[in-house]
């Protein structure tokens, strides 16, 4: 979260002022009837990406695993979502086909974000090509390295470094089928994936893990600001986890969290709302990718976006507090501190980042697929301090409980 108080109060301002002509905008309809004003054709409130210029709405859904999401879609749309997000390995790519094959106007309409995962710059264009297929489209607005770190970080630098992928980059724009190009990341050291991409000065866009209560002095907020500085668009996943969307005694929980950030019932904004909101009062940020996985969550987070004015500095202390009181199960700040804390190989921070996919996510799958996939050490967490882990991780996750639960469900 940048911290640079002296130039809060203009920037919030003018993202407040944005948001709320954007918003009012959105509520206009052609008749004024009272059914019209009751059931807008939404538009949510878009920033641009980076030095792009083009703009997407601050809400991006993420369409998560599986098929059966056509609806899901169409739902977003109307409530005024133009960022869709999936992958080659979401499978739900069908449903966007079927979605364009039926309602040609709207792929026009949406910025399509789509990943894979070339581990050198001559697979990008067959894989784009691939993506473009399988879409039912001609392009797509932004393509993103998947996973980006995680055939190892030497390759990953190596390969920002490479001339030949930014040639392959802009081939494939001049091919027509790509707009934008970026990577994706939630590596342990994104950091200085962040940085490189930075430095390599051809990167539209970068997706990354984050949490809006970073430490101003930490190396993923200093990389961000660099990203920033250079016209990088950013934009916010794998935001937190925890029981703020499910769980045992889900409503005390709310309340709980309510209680002590009054601003959340001054507003009228749920404690996940009031997530989001915190994400995009980082003016660094674009858009917050967001799996949802009903109508429900859609429209709670939809209301968020259409209703955004910035929070204060203090306001999102109080938020964070609460939230890591009750238990997150995923670290978006994770750098492998905990680890180190414990002296343990164990990867501390993608175990509990996989149990949430099979807890939060619904991907029990892919949770255990990707747990699997982890060298023998990675797993390993026996013999680990985890109490020196708690102490060191900067989001509070409980360790010696969750670890269990990641043996139980995932091993």
């Amino acid at each position: 979260m940048s911290q640079n108080d002296s130039h809060g109060t203009d920037r919030r301002t003018f993202l407040q002022a944005g948001a709320l002509a954007a918003v009012s905008a959105a509520s206009l309809t052609s008749s004024g009837s009272a059914q019209d004003q009751a059931e807008p054709v939404l538009t949510l409130p878009k920033r641009k990406l980076g030095k792009s210029g083009v703009e997407i709405s601050l809400l991006d859904i993420g369409t998560g695993r599986g098929r059966g999401v056509d609806r899901l879609l169409r739902y977003a749309y109307s409530r005024g979502i133009r960022a869709f997000d999936t992958s080659a390995t979401y499978q739900s790519e069908p449903d966007f086909k079927t979605w364009f094959d039926q309602e040609p106007a709207v792929r026009k309409e949406v910025f399509l974000v789509t990943k894979d995962t070339p581990r050198a710059a001559g697979e990008l264009q067959g894989m784009l090509e691939k993506r473009c297929e399988a879409l039912g489209t001609d392009y797509v607005d932004l393509f993103f390295i998947h996973s980006y770190g995680d055939n190892g970080l030497d390759p990953a630098l190596a390969l920002l470094r490479d001339p030949a992928l930014k040639v392959a980059a802009e081939a494939a724009k001049k091919s027509g089928k790509l707009k934008l190009f970026g990577i994706s990341t939630h590596h342990r050291d994104r950091a200085e994936i962040l940085k490189v991409a930075a430095e390599v000065g051809f990167i539209d866009a970068i997706m990354v893990q984050y949490s809006p209560w970073l430490d101003k002095d930490s190396e993923l907020n200093k990389a961000l600001d660099a990203c920033h500085e250079k016209g990088i668009g950013l934009i916010s996943m794998k935001q937190v986890a925890g029981r703020l969307r499910s769980g045992e005694n889900i409503q005390k929980i709310l309340e709980e969290v309510k209680d002590r950030v009054p601003v959340l019932a001054e507003r009228n904004l749920t404690p996940f709302q009031g997530l989001l909101t915190a994400i995009w009062s980082d003016e660094r940020i674009s858009s917050a990718c967001v799996a949802m996985q009903n109508t429900d969550q859609i429209k709670e987070n939809s209301d968020a976006a259409k209703r955004f004015e910035p929070l204060k500095t203090a306001d999102i202390g109080r938020l964070r507090d609460a939230v890591l009181d009750e238990r997150s199960t995923l670290c978006a700040d994770c750098d492998g501190r905990c680890s180190n804390a414990a002296g343990t190989t164990a990867a501390l921070g993608d175990l509990t980042r996989f149990l949430t996919y099979h807890e939060h996510h619904g991907d029990r799958a892919e949770a255990r697929r990707l747990f699997a996939q982890l060298p023998a050490e990675a797993r390993n967490w026996s013999g680990a301090d985890l109490a020196a882990a708690e102490a060191a991780c900067p989001n509070r996750l409980k360790f010696s409980q969750l670890l269990a639960e990641v043996e139980k469900l995932l091993a």
